[in-house]
Order: C-alpha cells, then sequence, then structure tokens
C-alpha cells in the first residue's frame, strides 16, 4: 500500500524520526520503499541513502526449512530469547508467492504471539510484488531501514521455494536450516542442495519422544556433510538438535551464529561477503529498474506487447525477441 498521494514526504523528518526508533516512522518508510510510484521510489532512494551510515551494524540470520518444521515457533522463541538479552529483532520474510497466495508471514504472526506483542520486535511481511527480484531488492532495503531504527538482529525468513532460498543466502551473514527429525528428510534435503547453502542445520522438535529420532537425523546429517564442500573453508557447518517448544538448545543457535560471526570476521571473509552482497543488491536493482522501463513507459509498452504477440504465435524466436527488446532499452 502506497503512502496517501495528496501527502508530502519530508525525508529530514522521517530520517530523524527512524533513527530515533519510531516505529511509526519505520512502518512508513518501509512503505515508501515498497511503494510504485516513482516519486514515492526516488524519495525512498533519498531515504536509504541518507541513512546507509546508520547501517551494516546488525546480525543478519536467513532462516529456512520445510512447511511444517516449525519457522515460525522458532523465530518467536529466538527473538525472545535475544529480547531478554537486550536485542532489538526484525523479522522480514521473502516470499515470491505472496502475490498470489497473500504470503503465510500475516499468519505466522498469530503464531509468533509472543513476538508480535513486544516493542523490542519488528514483523514485516513481504511486498507483493510477484517476482523474487522485486521481493528480494524491496527485502534489502527495508533490512537497512530496520538497522537504521536500532533493530540490530534482523531475521529474514524465506516462506517460498527454491531460488528465494539462495536469494536469502546471498543477502544475510548467516544461513539456518531448520530441519524435522526422521521422515527422510535428511536425504532429501541433500538432493534438494539446500544443505550446501546452510551455516547451520538445526533438528527441531527435540522434545519429547522425538529427542532419540532428533539426534539420529542429527548424526546423518553430519556424516553426510563430510562429504560436502562447504560455504567457506574457515567455517564447517555445525549440526545440532533443539526444541522451539521448550526453548531447550536455543541459547546454543545464538551461540554458533556468533562464532560464526568471529570466525568470519578474523578471516576477513565477513567484509567480502558484505561487499559482495551490496555489488549484486545493485545488479538486482539495475535488472528490476530495466524490466519496469519495459512493463510501464506508454512508448514501449506497445512495442513489448507486438513482440510478445509475435513470439507466442511462433513468428519470432524468443532470442530473437530479447535481442529487440535490449536494444529498446538503449
Amino acid at each position: 500500500m502506497s503512502p496517501p498521494s495528496n501527502t508530502r514526504i519530508d525525508i529530514k523528518v522521517l530520517t530523524k524520526d527512524l533513527r530515533a526508533g519510531s516505529r511509526a516512522a519505520l512502518a512508513r518508510a518501509i512503505t515508501l520503499v515498497e511503494s510504485r510510484r516513482g516519486d514515492h521510489q526516488a524519495a525512498a532512494r533519498e531515504l536509504v541513502q541518507a541513512l546507509l551510515p546508520d547501517t551494516g551494524k546488525a546480525v543478519r540470520v536467513g532462516i529456512t526449512g520445510s512447511p511444517g518444521v516449525g519457522k515460525s515457533t522458532t523465530i518467536d522463541a529466538l527473538g525472545m530469547f535475544l529480547i531478554e538479552r537486550g536485542h532489538k529483532v526484525a523479522v522480514l520474510a521473502v516470499d515470491p508467492s505472496s502475490a498470489r497466495t497473500g504470503g503465510s508471514i500475516l499468519g505466522d504472526k498469530t503464531r509468533m504471539a509472543r513476538l508480535s506483542a513486544t516493542d523490542h520486535a519488528y514483523i514485516r511481511p513481504s511486498p507483493a510484488s510477484g517476482t523474487l527480484g522485486g521481493v528480494a531488492a524491496k527485502t534489502r532495503e527495508a533490512m537497512l531501514l530496520c538497522e537504521a531504527a536500532g533493530f540490530d538482529v534482523v531475521l529474514v525468513e524465506t516462506v517460498g521455494i527454491g531460488q528465494s532460498e539462495t536469494v536469502v543466502s546471498e543477502m544475510t551473514d548467516f544461513f539456518l536450516t531448520l530441519m524435522l527429525p526422521g521422515a527422510g528428510d535428511e536425504l532429501q534435503g541433500i538432493k534438494k542442495g539446500l544443505v550446501e547453502l546452510a551455516d547451520m542445520i538445526a533438528v527441531n522438535k527435540a522434545d519429547g519422544d522425538n529427542v532419540k529420532r532428533a539426534h539420529q537425523a542429527a548424526a546423518d546429517y553430519r556424516s553426510a556433510l563430510h562429504i560436502l564442500n562447504p560455504r567457506s573453508q574457515h567455517w564447517h557447518p555445525p549440526v545440532v538438535t533443539y526444541s522451539a517448544l521448550t526453548g531447550a538448545g536455543i541459547s546454543e543457535l545464538w551461540q554458533k551464529i556468533l562464532e560464526h560471526r568471529t570466525a568470519m570476521s578474523a578471516c576477513g571473509e565477513f567484509a567480502a561477503r558484505r561487499r559482495e552482497q551490496q555489488v549484486k543488491w545493485m545488479w538486482s536493482m539495475l535488472e528490476q529498474r530495466m524490466l519496469a522501463r519495459l512493463r510501464t513507459e506508454p512508448s514501449v509498452r506497445a512495442r513489448v506487447r507486438k513482440i510478445e504477440a509475435e513470439v507466442a504465435d511462433g513468428h519470432l524466436t524468443p532470442s530473437l525477441a530479447a535481442e529487440r527488446l535490449a536494444e529498446m532499452l538503449k
């Protein structure tokens, strides 16, 4: 939802309020970033640039896992653990399906009951832009805004599938993969390549009768990880068990995240990854800008539709059509 069209956006005031930690200002700023209006996008660019010196200090954690693994309960438990230790926690989502389904994190807010009720947490669903690149770009900007507002831990949840996990792993410092005990998830995770992105694997629901199965699943993952190339030679992804329901093992999850940050900082990979993320963000924004021009400029849209029709009818090859579209952007 865009800000009211008749409302003048005072970037200086918004910047000041955001730096002061105003939740209302943060909500307005993220809405501004998500707006598709040209003037709002220009204002958003000015805002993010002004706030850039106030960003980059937070711990950025990507969290993924199959449906039913307990992402929402885990985020609620981890978030409250951190808040009790003086942190401020922001939760963002990357969900390319949200335009079709409405996404899931709005429902998840009811499952993050404790976290959504505290002023020390901020939960924001992904924008319903319908494209993974668009959602990811807006999530990156929302992450910076949250950091400027004083949130020192940002949890980015991937609620989509496939490529969204890769995108989230590329915008965060630590990528946490959640798994269930048993049920064949171990081998399936390996096949999907999801485990290769992980900086840590955490097996949830290690409580009650599931404890033995959870430990067995963790052992299977440790064996599997020995045959995979880790993302960094300075960090071998650990495998832990925990219970989001009881809170057992949550402190170990956070400790491993801190250990990873220390190890990556010591070898210089932390700074290198952050620099690489910035460059990838630039290219992502450029791609979105070029696509937006093809879809929105009246002088271009008619020609684009004509080319689309020729491709659909088999009169023009997709490769030649792509070349013609590229020429239109010169």
